[in-house]
């Protein structure tokens, strides 16, 4: 081996030197072993020496008639070196020209430096290679189809290079938790961030409609298809989970069929290409987008269960087996769907959230739309303008939209505003359809378009109706592809189908060249859904409320998708692919249409006589439903408070309050609350949510305590809260995207009314900046008493003002600063403010970069306070010098009950000087010092003392 390991080293400095021709017949004998190795393909090889002469037909057969590939690689090196330096040379040349083939050899190349020379170059290299070959395919198709984003109407194309904006995106444990956010998409596959199963083979991705997920996966195939996104994959393939809803029953496929008829069809030789697939699972990644858009009776139980790749199956099951890696183990799936649609916690490897548009996100999107600058200036103005507006923008569906309308109107009519009052998603969708229906009605070339929202639907009646019925009768199965027939059943004409509400799919039966039909995006074919029940003349109340039933079992948990035998067992009889959300956003469509804002519009497409009857039922409804549900929900008793802990399905029913606009019915709802807290953690509320919450709690006519921690609320939520901050003692805001624009609001407003006693904001992206408008609300607020503000991106300056404003403050009761970095200059204004403090009773300065010298000052603070019962110091660099100030306070202090120094510096020397102060206090419960210096053994000698915590 070492003399194996010099001659590798000479010859590689030979060649680097280039005092001499490069001794090729003398690398591939050195190298055999590393050659026949990772050499996969002979053919191309072959093909290349036959074609330059180098190799005869009798080489080749002679080559070709060993059963292994290795055997065949080490009899082309053995006769490739019988013909000496030169058909040497070439062969490392073909290895380094058809690099797709020979991939793994390209660091070899590198290593040893290989230039061939000028006569070599002259001589050609063609890539003969199936599997690279396939590869190219793939690449360049998926450039193709990636490379613009189609809009509306599918009659102009923008690149997704100019319009993707990057949203926020959030890596989750099962429960939801945060474990970090996603930088750039390679995160997605690296297991050193966010790895919750490793046996896992799924990404899955999930987030409301529109949030987002389709674009994320087809930026993900772009950067693929350009060799810009580094995660080792050789082949790429792409799903949309419609499609194995196309399939008949009794249907079956194998994966080679899914890979190649349904996808990209190699042009060489395909069983090798499937076997290579086959032998290196690792090199492939899918992508099955729209999880929970599967519709399917079929019983998956009711077959055989097959794990053979070749074997034929029905194409549901081949997409489980593939998803939990019973076939194709070791290939790497991403998997999205709506919030909701839970799988079992077995095939996933990482759970990843999308949460839309942050402010930045949303400047980013704004800046790629408007090319035109004017243009750009006035929608911004708009956005700051409206909050209501700004916060659907967070959304991307809904903020393409309204961008979208926005630039249209901007050229098409007079106006160059959107409305600027209380926007509902439902002035939205109708705004876009009015858009979208004025494209195909004849204008006067020369003046603008002033054509009211009402001519413009009564023009088009018929084609609003034959839309609304193919919506509902695919929202009544959860269907979200018609074939031909269903369409032209509905006598929609060709220039209906083009208007932009409907696109084309290709039909994945394989029944030739006909065409299906979807919505543009789910939230459109529940908007026409809902348009049908309310234009439909007869409809009778159980079926206008029908989708409400569906949305209305009790909620224990988020609603789940695909419970079948490998998730869990299902109810007989019950669609193990449907999700709800479709539902939900019909019956939020349903409010908004049947408001008295929209009569004057729907009046001139059905009698005010039904309008009048469905609209009474749809508010009977809501109240009776309002009531049932905050008369059984979970209920607890905190101090001074009734707490109501909802459901999700509440926040959608306060939305549906919302899109009514009906002061009267939100008056009605809180007069039917019996609690004062209300308590919406992990019930996925956005921003937009706020505008409903803050419209139906503005009429509470107590102080409302009121928990949002969990959600995705950010700036424009805080802003929408603005009619309800008269009413709120208690505001919880943990972990929400909040920055320092929105705790300005929070400032101006709290300190208008003076009786929040308690801000939570933990956990957000809060800089000194705003930690002074917290200070100042301390200072300016006595009524506030609790304020939580770690997690955030606080430093000395920050931490200093705040440790001022709580020294001045005489009602201060509890700080939570964990996880900033307040460091010592900080400790030491904390210490200040504790000396003498009247109220303050719970600190928590854990995590803040903390030393030695931090932790005396504040030991020696500690000596000449009465209150503080608490004192949290975990995760500092505090050492033996603070740990014996810390037992000369405790010599003095008899007030304080629990010190927490764990992970800290602190040796046993350290725990001594504490266990002996302990004999002069017995009125502290526990000094905590687990995950210090201090070893079993030593921990071993304060055994006597139960309240010295080492392990």
């Amino acid at each position: 081996m070492e003399g194996q390991s010099y001659a590798n080293t000479e010859i590689i400095q030979q060649v680097s030197s280039g005092s001499s021709p490069p001794p090729f017949l003398n690398l591939l004998k050195i190298h055999r072993e590393l050659l026949v190795s990772k050499i996969r393909n002979t053919q191309c090889l072959i093909d290349n020496l036959i074609k330059n002469e180098y190799f005869s037909t009798e080489d080749a057969e002679i080559a070709a008639q060993f059963p292994t590939q290795a055997d065949k690689v080490r009899k082309i090196l053995d006769l490739v070196q019988s013909k000496g330096e030169e058909v040497s040379e070439y062969f490392i040349y073909i290895l380094q020209e058809v690099s797709d083939a020979y991939y793994e050899l390209q660091p070899w190349l590198d290593e040893i430096d290989f230039h061939p020379s000028q006569n070599i170059q002259n001589k050609a290299v063609v890539n003969t290679d199936p599997v690279s070959r396939y590869r190219q395919k793939l690449k360049y198709e998926l450039a193709r189809d990636t490379k613009f984003v189609m809009s509306y109407a599918q009659k102009e194309e923008m690149l997704l290079e100019e319009t993707y904006a990057a949203s926020l995106i959030e890596l989750v444990s099962y429960t939801n938790e945060s474990l970090g956010k996603v930088s750039c998409l390679e995160d997605l596959f690296d297991d050193r961030i966010g790895l919750i199963n490793e046996d896992g083979e799924t990404i899955y991705v999930f987030g409301d409609a529109g949030i987002g997920k389709s674009i994320l996966l087809q930026k993900m195939q772009n950067l693929w298809a350009r060799g810009e996104l580094d995660v080792g994959a050789k082949f790429f393939f792409r799903f949309r989970c419609r499609m194995f809803s196309c399939f008949k029953e009794n249907e079956a496929i194998c994966l080679k069929d899914l890979l190649f008829k349904y996808n990209c069809y190699p042009d060489q030789d395909p069983e090798e290409v499937f076997n290579h697939i086959l032998h290196f699972p690792h090199t492939a990644l899918f992508t099955f987008d729209g999880f929970d858009e599967i519709h399917s009776d079929f019983d998956l139980s009711s077959i055989p269960e097959i794990c053979s790749p070749n074997e034929p199956t029905h194409p549901l099951a081949l997409l489980v087996n593939l998803l939990s890696g019973k076939i194709l183990k070791g290939s790497r799936k991403v998997l999205t769907a709506r919030t909701g649609t839970e799988i079992h916690q077995n095939i996933i490897r990482k759970k990843v959230l999308l949460r839309g548009f942050s402010s930045s996100n949303l400047k980013e999107y704004t800046k790629n739309f408007f090319r035109d600058e004017a243009c750009r200036v006035l929608m911004s103005n708009q956005l700051e303008a409206n909050p209501s507006l700004c916060s659907l923008c967070s959304v991307p569906l809904f903020c393409w939209i309204i961008f979208k309308c926005f630039e249209l109107f901007h050229s098409m009519f007079d106006s160059q505003e959107l409305p600027n009052y209380s926007v509902t998603l439902t002035d939205v969708f109708l705004l876009m359809t009015e858009v979208h229906l004025n494209r195909i009605l004849k204008t006067n070339l020369l003046k603008k378009n002033t054509r009211s929202q009402v001519e413009t639907f009564r023009s088009k009646k018929e084609t609003l109706f034959s839309l609304s019925k193919i919506a509902h009768v695919g929202m009544e199965k959860s269907l979200f592809i018609f074939d031909q027939e269903e369409v032209t059943s509905l006598n929609m004409s060709e220039q209906d189908l083009h208007l932009g509400f409907l696109r084309t799919v290709h039909d994945c039966g394989g029944y030739g060249d006909q065409f299906s039909y979807e919505f543009l995006h789910l939230t459109l074919q529940s908007f026409f859904t809902a348009l049908f029940l309310v234009t439909e003349e007869k409809l009778d109340t159980k079926v206008l409320l029908k989708f409400f039933a569906e949305c209305s079992s009790t909620e224990t948990a988020p609603s789940t998708c695909l419970p079948i035998s490998w998730l869990r067992k299902r109810p007989i009889g019950e669609d193990p692919f449907r999700n709800k959300e479709h539902f939900h956003f019909t019956n939020l469509f349903l409010c908004g249409l049947l408001s008295k804002d929209k009569e004057k519009l729907i009046r001139h497409l059905v009698s005010p006589a039904a309008i009048k009857r469905k609209r009474n039922a749809l508010i009977t409804y809501l109240l009776e439903s309002m009531k049932f549900q905050l008369q059984n929900l979970m209920r607890a008793k905190l101090k001074g408070y009734k707490q109501i802990q909802v459901m999700p399905n509440f926040v959608w029913m306060l939305r549906c309050i919302y899109e009514t606009q009906s002061e009267k019915l939100a008056k009605l709802t809180v007069r039917g609350m019996r609690a004062n807290y209300l308590k919406l953690t992990y019930c996925n509320a956005y921003s937009s949510d706020c505008s409903a919450i803050s419209f139906v709690m503005q009429h509470f006519q107590k102080h409302l305590g009121l928990d949002l921690d969990n959600n995705n609320i950010n700036d424009y939520g805080v802003k929408q809260l603005l009619p309800c901050f008269n009413k709120l003692a208690v505001i919880r805001l943990n972990v929400n995207q909040i920055t320092d624009h929105g705790v300005r609001v929070l400032y101006d407003e709290l300190s208008k009314y003076k009786i929040v006693t308690f801000l939570g904001l933990y956990n957000n992206q809060i800089t000194d900046v705003g930690a002074k408008y917290v200070a100042r609300l301390i200072e300016e607020c006595s009524s506030l008493t609790y304020v939580k503000i770690g997690a955030n991106k606080i430093t000395s300056e920050g931490g200093k003002c705040l440790a001022l404003a709580i020294q001045k403050s005489k009602t201060m009761y509890d700080i939570g600063m964990w996880g900033n970095q307040v460091g010592d200059e900080g400790a030491k204004a904390f210490a200040e403010a504790l000396r003498n403090h009247p109220t303050l009773t719970n600190v928590s300065l854990a995590f803040n970069g903390i030393t030695t010298e931090g932790g005396k000052i504040i030991a020696e603070a500690l000596q000449h306070n009465n209150t503080v019962k608490i004192f949290w110091l975990t995760k500092n660099a505090i050492g033996d010098e603070a740990a014996e100030r810390f037992a000369e306070m405790l010599r003095v202090n008899k007030k304080l009950a629990h010190l927490w120094l764990i992970q800290n510096q602190i040796t046993a020397k350290g725990a001594k000087y504490l266990s002996e102060a302990l004999q002069e206090n017995t009125t502290i419960k526990e000094i905590c010092l687990n995950g210090n210096l201090i070893t079993q053994e030593e921990a071993k000698a304060f055994a006597n003392e139960e309240r010295i915590i080492c392990f």
